[in-house]
């Protein structure tokens, strides 16, 4: 069986005598275009609600599409009212004004994937910090998995989560390796994070300032070095009198 039969299995035809242009502007096929960016030429997907799919550019991304949504991918261009933004949120690594379709996922998943939108370039929280952003504490195994079911990597960027254990754990745009390159691009230093992770190491405060913060957090890199003091948990930086900060939010 070719690619085209098993992608025939997976989707259904656009009607006979309908356009590609129809077929794109009803939502019954999504349309692609491709894109540079630090792990390499990635493939956006689109549909009049906004993108729906980021995935990697090689022989298999139709049909991975074609499993998770059940349409047909069309080579087209991204509509123009929001083109300019598509290069500007995979740069940044936040959907910015840019509309993202995230339908495909349960209202849980949606909440949880826009707490993770607002992660800053450049630093990672915890599946544990987004389950207590999204008043949900208990529920970090469904973090987990609400980021390895996120449609649109990069533009919502997972790869901004690690384990609660804060090693960086895995990813689903193409490997933990991508992942890494991701963090390493953005300054997160990886090398780093897994060092302090192994350390046991979840915060990091100020003795001047007696702030903490996690570890990538911009006030506690631009704090002098002979300042900084580690903890092993939020607990214990509280208990040495230290108050959390109030940019990157410590909460475990």
């Amino acid at each position: 069986m070719n690619i085209e039969t098993e992608l025939a299995d997976l989707v259904g035809e656009i009607p006979d005598g309908m356009s590609e242009g129809v077929a794109l502007g009803t939502g019954i096929a999504d349309g692609y275009d491709l894109y540079d960016s630090p792990v390499g030429e990635v493939v956006i997907i689109f549909n009049p609600e906004g993108v729906s799919s980021v995935d990697l550019a090689d022989g298999g991304f139709k049909a991975r599409f074609a499993q998770r949504f059940g349409r047909q991918l069309l080579r087209a261009e991204a509509p123009s009212a929001w083109r300019k933004h598509i290069e500007p949120a995979i740069d940044a690594g936040t959907p910015g004004r840019l509309p993202v379709d995230l339908r495909a996922v349960t209202e849980f998943q949606a909440g949880i994937l826009k707490v993770a939108a607002s992660i800053p370039k450049g630093q990672v929280r915890s599946y544990s910090w987004l389950a207590h952003q999204a008043n949900r504490p208990k529920a970090v195994r469904a973090v987990g998995s609400t980021m390895a079911a996120n449609p649109v990597p990069l533009i919502i960027p997972c790869h901004r989560v690690v384990r609660s254990d804060g090693h960086i754990g895995a990813y689903s745009l193409g490997g933990a390796q991508n992942k890494w390159d991701l963090l390493e691009h953005e300054g997160a230093d990886p090398h780093r994070l897994e060092d302090l992770a192994g350390n046991r190491i979840r915060v990091q405060g100020n003795s001047s300032s007696g702030i903490f913060c996690y570890p990538t957090c911009r006030a506690i890199r631009r704090s002098k070095p002979t300042n900084v003091v580690s903890f092993r948990s939020v607990e214990t930086a509280e208990q040495e009198g230290y108050r959390a900060c109030e940019l990157c939010l410590p909460c475990c």
